[in-house]
């Protein structure tokens, strides 16, 4: 997968945000009958923000990518592609057209992708395509979930996990010897699609004798989670060593697991089966929980902007979720290994 000529992918710059209101598990218990004990000892989740009735998955992804672009030091003008990872975008008919607008991105091709908590990896190899293909420079790839607008707050199985935020990347086309973009593997099975759900659910509405149409909204995430546990410690492994074989590297030379933060049970696991050790995993769910979509870009650019993340660092990063879906990335931060 590696490219040795042609053009190759960079990335260049990272950024990401949160809501500013934080809801710790203590006050969570006011709100359903919970514990910081229980929710800790279960997902390694200690707090998550929550987007305000007012708040907009456009005003955080377009932050988070503002941050991004400011890191790469391409103007917004010289994007040619932007790509949000959604499902929970404020228009069904797409956000990323409202991002481009409020970047000034005035060239930039923006569409919706919805892989749920995969989106952010999907997005990824879509991107990749374009600039392989030397359709596109430039592309702003952009994490982002309100998860909060769907969740059951009476449901202490759900409403615990998740929480809010954006984050983004930008992908830069560059030399091919310098391939940034070593290996990746996605992967879907709708059969198990009830595992995991946000659907719709619709209440019959005559119109006229004989015509009858479907009007509703969509219904609070249902989740099993014992499957889901099982679903991810299983497929993730898998997916990162076939993403890894197609790179040409072992486990041993990543030098961080970047995985969706979806509970530190499954980080742990999935470590544990690769035999990567836990000072190399990426994780910072105690403070945000699960952002769906954002929760790969959005751990990658805090430890990016700590120091921890180093230009030419290798990176497996995997994301996994409803569809379901599932996928991994081997990558390598920065313009140009050390």
């Amino acid at each position: 997968m590696s490219q040795q000529s042609g053009i190759g992918i960079a990335f260049i710059g990272s950024g990401s945000t949160v809501p500013e209101v934080a809801l710790d598990n203590q006050a969570l218990s006011q709100i359903v009958e919970t514990s910081d004990e229980w929710i800790t000892s279960r997902t390694g989740i200690r707090q998550r923000y929550l987007s305000g009735a007012d708040g907009s998955l456009r005003a955080i992804a377009t932050q988070a990518a503002q941050n991004a672009l400011e890191m790469s030091g391409v103007p917004a003008a010289e994007l040619d592609l932007i790509i949000l990872a959604t499902s929970t975008s404020d228009d069904l008919f797409g956000t990323a057209s409202q991002i481009q607008s409020d970047l000034g991105a005035v060239k930039a091709v923006a569409f919706d992708l919805t892989a749920a908590c995969s989106g952010f990896v999907f997005g990824m190899v879509t991107a990749a395509q374009f600039i392989r293909a030397g359709t596109y420079q430039n592309v702003l790839l952009i994490g982002a979930d309100i998860l909060s607008r769907w969740v059951d707050w009476t449901d202490r199985r759900t409403c615990v996990l998740f929480g809010d935020g954006a984050g983004a990347v930008v992908m830069q086309a560059c030399e091919g010897a310098s391939d940034r973009l070593l290996g990746f593997e996605i992967r879907s099975d709708g059969s198990q699609n009830d595992c995991l759900t946000l659907a719709y659910q619709a209440e019959p509405r005559a119109l006229i004798n004989g015509v009858t149409v479907g009007q509703g909204t969509y219904q609070p995430i249902a989740m099993n989670g014992q499957e889901v546990y099982r679903f991810a410690i299983k497929r993730v492994p898998e997916v990162i060593e076939k993403a890894l074989h197609r790179a040409h590297r072992t486990t041993d030379q990543v030098d961080w697991l970047l995985l969706h933060q979806a509970n530190q049970r499954i980080l742990d696991a999935v470590a544990q089966r690769l035999g990567i050790p836990n000072e190399k995993v990426i994780s910072n769910m105690a403070n945000y929980g699960n952002t769906s979509a954002a929760s790969i870009p959005l751990a990658l650019d805090e430890a990016v902007r700590q120091g921890r993340v180093q230009a030419g660092d290798v990176i497996a990063a995997s994301g996994f979720g409803a569809g379901l879906t599932w996928g991994a990335a081997i990558f390598q931060w920065g313009k140009s290994a050390p």
